[in-house]
């Protein structure tokens, strides 16, 4: 299956397909590349795309959310360099967020910005991160605050790539898609309630994608109906600042951050079940005073006031605007 991403300056495809991964040189093309993986990506896609492209360097960058910084960026940037990339080549990334995130950033300052490309690795970048054009690092403990719009030029969803994908990252990817389903799609949400959801993840992966590309098409730049999809992360990302990801993945923290901004009771239940149902934490011991700084230390804080994203009726995001004093009764000060 192809999707066309229509965006203001760029249109560009999402092929959804299993095996895809194989046929990355012939969607790709001739061009020069410049390959950014991690170490936890398991040999055999790194191998299956670097035989594609055998005289393309191919950066590995550490595993994880401390990745995503200053350091890691200029060693990639200096490879680059090295690797004498001029405007003309591409950036391909194979891995889950982190990568798609920090390849993206790179490839988006390097040389004023040249092209790149997506092939995500993960269930969370899959749905989520590896479309919409947004790239940034981590800095001072905020996420993803120093970072730019980049489109890609094209993403290879292939869902084989999740079958060496432990059980913990396939359920954490899951809560993008639960969030999706929150906000704009009530039968996406629905099918994880479904005794056979398992069953169902092509449906799952394409019906996501296809809420991300109508969000990103309408507010390329999160003016508006983008910041729906921030649904439990405000909260969400200050309980990974808090825990510095050494107990909770992301996917885990936007479950809690879910759970704790939901005010609607019946929908709260039904969420809790789905979340039990992936083994997805639903509350945790974080410092609530620690948290409320935190959000007011979001990206998205404005002048002591947060835009915060809330469900009253399944598949209908909404924003609302919430003060210093929302923000702590929201958690239970």
């Amino acid at each position: 299956m192809k999707l066309d991403v229509h965006t203001k300056n760029s249109t560009y495809p999402i092929y959804l397909e299993r095996g895809v991964l194989n046929r990355a040189k012939e969607l790709i093309g001739e061009a020069n590349v410049f390959l950014i993986s991690d170490d936890g990506v398991p040999e055999k896609w790194r191998t299956a795309l670097q035989k594609q492209f055998p005289d393309a360097p191919m950066h590995v960058i550490p595993q994880g959310e401390g990745s995503k910084c200053f350091e890691v960026l200029q060693a990639v940037l200096k490879d680059m360099l090295d690797h004498h990339l001029s405007r003309k080549d591409t950036v391909v990334a194979l891995g889950g967020g982190v990568v798609g995130d920090l390849s993206g950033f790179a490839a988006s300052v390097y040389m004023r910005g040249i092209r790149y490309i997506n092939i995500p690795s993960t269930m969370l970048s899959m749905v989520d991160s590896s479309i919409g054009g947004k790239t940034a690092i981590d800095f001072y403990g905020i996420k993803n605050c120093v970072g730019a719009f980049w489109q890609p030029a094209m993403v290879l969803v292939d869902a084989d790539v999740l079958s060496t994908l432990n059980p913990r990252l396939l359920h954490e990817g899951m809560a993008e898609s639960i969030k999706m389903g929150m906000t704009h799609d009530a039968k996406l949400f629905e099918i994880f309630e479904r005794e056979d959801f398992m069953d169902h993840m092509d449906e799952i992966i394409e019906r996501s994608l296809l809420v991300k590309r109508g969000v990103v098409e309408r507010d390329e730049r999160e003016s508006g109906e983008r910041k729906l999809l921030n649904f439990g992360h405000t909260y969400g990302h200050a309980y990974e600042s808090y825990y510095e990801l050494n107990r909770y993945l992301h996917g885990e923290c936007v479950a809690m951050g879910m759970m704790t901004v939901l005010k609607n009771q019946e929908l709260k239940n039904r969420l809790k079940k789905v979340l039990d149902r992936l083994q997805l934490p639903t509350s945790c011991d974080a410092d609530k005073e620690k948290i409320c700084q935190l959000v007011n230390s979001d990206k998205k804080a404005d002048h002591g006031t947060v835009t915060m994203v809330q469900v009253d009726e399944l598949g209908k995001g909404k924003l609302e605007t919430w003060d210093a004093e929302m923000i702590r009764k929201g958690i239970g000060i």
